[in-house]
């Protein structure tokens, strides 16, 4: 247990076509992609704002 086998992932994406359809797979994947852009943006410190406390 604990595994996660081929078996198992090809059910996963089978679901995951069947709930969201083959056309909005790509706009989902592309929101995610830019939420995840944005996040590690947002996240990272810039070197000017070292030792300057952060604003509430």
């Amino acid at each position: 247990m604990g595994k996660i086998g081929l078996t198992e992932i090809i059910l996963i994406l089978l679901v995951v076509v069947l709930l969201f359809g083959g056309r909005k797979i790509p706009e989902l994947m592309k929101g995610i992609g830019q939420g995840m852009k944005e996040f590690k943006k947002a996240s990272k410190l810039n070197p000017e704002d070292e030792g300057k406390e952060p604003v509430k």
